[in-house]
């Protein structure tokens, strides 16, 4: 499919890759037939025969065949007539989708690629919307509507003012630059919360570090080629962590690389006391011993005005080996994840569970999902940016959150 001109991004469900949203329950109209149970484990990645997601393809029967009832408790949340549709491809990893609601836009970012793109509601046109983006990963748009992104290149986190400025929101902590921030989500407050691993320490997403850092140690990369010199020189100075940027600009730690190894995702609950943050395994130039061989879950309970560094963490949920692995992004009050390593076979797409961590229900997409947004006027549909493609399901709930 060719790419045309300009468009944008969404968000995840509860468990998984990284800009936060939450379910708010509704049924299915009683006319429609509920949809049949499905194996929690299916036997390929894809339909058999393998579904056709072009362009000129047949039209789907419904029930989708790729919306899988794990637990009946999912029926409530799936609208049983609509399919599931592959808006977009012609990306190389895509991340970071975030819903516009004043220009009906989504927004997300084509990391190797080094630029966002933008799918309009309204012609359902893409287009190139930054570029470069300096490998922007996560994005999120504010109680404000002002646009934020996490840029690995840059090692920093940005908003986009509506004036078309650009504010650095944070660079560094302690003095030190940050190594690669990857998710944001905008608290009511005023404040932001973003994660900050390792992952961007990579040539095919951003840079690695001069020679002598932790991702560049003998100096055989010329880490300058290509990159402008103002971050050609950086080397990783931080360990892995979660903070907080405050109105006033100030950086707060919140959650060390000792609770949480590697953050990737976050989102808020949906009334903002908890904050759920996804562990994704070992990156670049790390020295620790990461986390679990499959992907950790982790949440903790705001007590006081913000969580501070060493609040309560616990597991909320732990992927098995025979689960989704490295989820990048969450939604809330049902839970829900995409699947991010693609390691498991039958995996590949987006998971859905309760506030309890119990798996009730499946998308299954051909490609490793990577982030997922609810958008739409009425918030009614997820986008899922999947690997090289986006692909969007209306359901029978709403998510939550600003924009």
């Amino acid at each position: 499919m060719a790419l045309e001109p300009l468009s944008r991004r969404m968000l995840l469900t509860t468990m998984g890759a990284v800009a936060g949203a939450a379910a708010l329950g509704s049924r299915l109209a009683m006319a429609q037939t509920p949809p049949p149970s499905g194996p929690a484990t299916p036997l390929s990645t894809v339909t058999t025969p393998p579904r056709d997601f072009g362009p000129n393809a047949p039209p789907s029967t419904y029930v989708d065949p790729d919306v899988i009832t794990v637990d009946p408790l999912f029926d409530r949340y799936r609208q049983g007539n609509t399919p599931l549709k592959r808006l977009w491809t012609g990306a190389l990893w895509s991340e970071g989708p975030a819903w516009c609601s004043q220009g009906r836009y989504l927004v997300w970012s084509d990391i190797p690629n080094n630029r966002q793109l933008r799918w309009l509601e309204d012609n359902g046109r893409v287009s190139v919307f930054r570029m470069p983006s300096n490998n922007s990963n996560g994005n999120t748009f504010d109680f404000q509507g002002r646009q934020i992104s996490c840029e690995h290149l840059t090692r920093r986190v940005v908003r986009y003012e509506n004036d078309g400025a650009v504010t650095i929101l944070a660079d560094s902590f302690n003095g030190k630059r940050l190594n690669s921030p990857n998710d944001v989500v905008a608290h009511p407050d005023g404040s932001y919360w973003f994660t900050d691993p390792p992952y961007g320490g990579q040539l095919y997403e951003g840079t690695v570090d001069a020679p002598g850092g932790a991702t560049n140690q003998a100096g055989r990369i010329k880490n300058r080629l290509g990159q402008p010199p103002e971050v050609a020189n950086l080397k990783r100075e931080l360990p892995n962590s979660v903070y907080r940027v405050d109105p006033s600009g100030k950086v707060d730690l919140l959650v060390s690389e000792d609770q949480v190894p590697n953050p990737n995702g976050l989102v808020f609950s949906p009334d903002y006391k908890k904050l759920y943050v996804i562990s994704t395994g070992r990156g670049p130039g790390d020295a620790h011993a990461g986390a679990t061989a499959t992907s950790m879950y982790s949440t903790w309970a705001a007590t006081t005005r913000f969580p501070t560094a060493g609040s309560s963490v616990t597991v909320w949920s732990t992927a098995s080996s025979a689960g989704p692995t490295a989820p990048a992004v969450t939604w809330t009050a049902i839970s829900g994840c995409s699947s991010n390593g693609g390691r498991n076979l039958g995996y590949s797409g987006v998971t859905v569970w309760t506030p309890e961590g119990k798996l009730i229900g499946r998308i299954r997409l051909p490609e490793v999902c990577g982030n997922i947004a609810f958008g739409g006027p009425k918030r009614n549909r997820l986008f899922m940016a999947a690997s090289q493609s986006l692909y969007a399901l209306y359901v029978a709930t709403q998510g939550a959150g600003p924009a």
